[in-house]
C-alpha cells in the first residue's frame, strides 16, 4: 500500500536528508568527483521515492547508506573497469550496519511472544509475584510487604515461576501446555510430600 505523501516526504526530511553531509563526505573520501557525487546522491533519492512504503526502514541513516552503496555498485558494475586510482571504493563499500537482520527481528518477536505467553500462563499469585521480582525489580521484602505475605512465600512463589518458566521454554509445544504439566507436577510432587 503506498504511503501518503505528506508522510513519505516528512520521514524523508527527518530521516534521510540530515544524513546527506555524511554521504557526500563519504564519497568524496572513495574519491568520487563533486559532479559524480551529486549523480550519486541524485540517483539514491530517486530509489528512495520509488519506494511504495517506508515501514520497513528501521534506521533511515543505515537505509540511505545501503541506497547509496547500491547506486555506486551499480555504477561501477555498469563501468566495467575499476581504475587502479579507485581501490578504496570497494573498502568504503563496507559500512557496518549494527541493525539486526528482519530474521533476527522477526525471531526474537516471536520468542518474546512465547516468554510473555508462558508468563501469563502461570498461576495468579506466581506471576505477580515473579513480574514484581523480575521485571519491576522489587526485592522481596517489598513484595511481602505489597502482597500481605511473608519473605518466604515470595521467595518460593518467585522460584516456582522461574522454574515453570523453563520447564515451559525447554518444551517444544509453545509453553503453556508446559507450564500447565509443569503445575500438576508441582502439585503432584507436594501432595507426596504432605503424606
Amino acid at each position: 500500500m503506498a504511503e501518503p505523501r505528506e508522510k513519505f516526504v516528512a520521514w524523508v526530511g527527518a530521516q534521510i536528508l540530515p544524513h546527506e553531509g555524511d554521504v557526500r563526505r563519504w564519497l568524496s573520501r572513495a574519491g568520487w568527483k563533486r559532479d559524480e557525487i551529486d549523480d550519486i546522491v541524485q540517483d539514491a533519492y530517486c530509489r528512495i521515492a520509488a519506494l511504495v512504503s517506508i515501514d520497513h526502514i528501521q534506521n533511515g541513516r543505515a537505509y540511505l547508506f545501503q541506497t547509496i552503496r547500491s547506486v555506486v555498485t551499480d555504477r561501477l558494475r555498469q563501468a566495467r573497469v575499476i581504475s587502479i586510482a579507485r581501490p578504496t571504493e570497494l573498502a568504503l563499500l563496507n559500512v557496518l550496519d549494527h541493525a539486526p537482520s528482519a530474521e533476527r527481528i522477526v525471531a526474537s518477536r516471536l520468542e518474546l511472544r512465547r516468554v510473555q505467553a508462558v508468563i501469563q500462563a502461570l498461576p495468579e499469585r506466581c506471576r505477580t509475584i515473579f513480574m514484581l521480582r523480575r521485571v519491576d525489580g522489587l526485592s522481596q521484602r517489598e513484595i511481602a510487604q505489597r502482597l500481605g505475605v511473608t519473605e518466604n512465600v515470595v521467595e518460593a512463589q518467585a522460584a516456582r515461576g522461574l522454574r515453570l518458566i523453563l520447564n515451559a521454554l525447554t518444551e517444544d509445544d509453545g509453553g503453556k501446555e508446559a507450564v500447565s504439566r509443569s503445575q500438576s507436577d508441582v502439585k503432584g510432587s507436594s501432595r507426596q510430600r504432605d503424606r
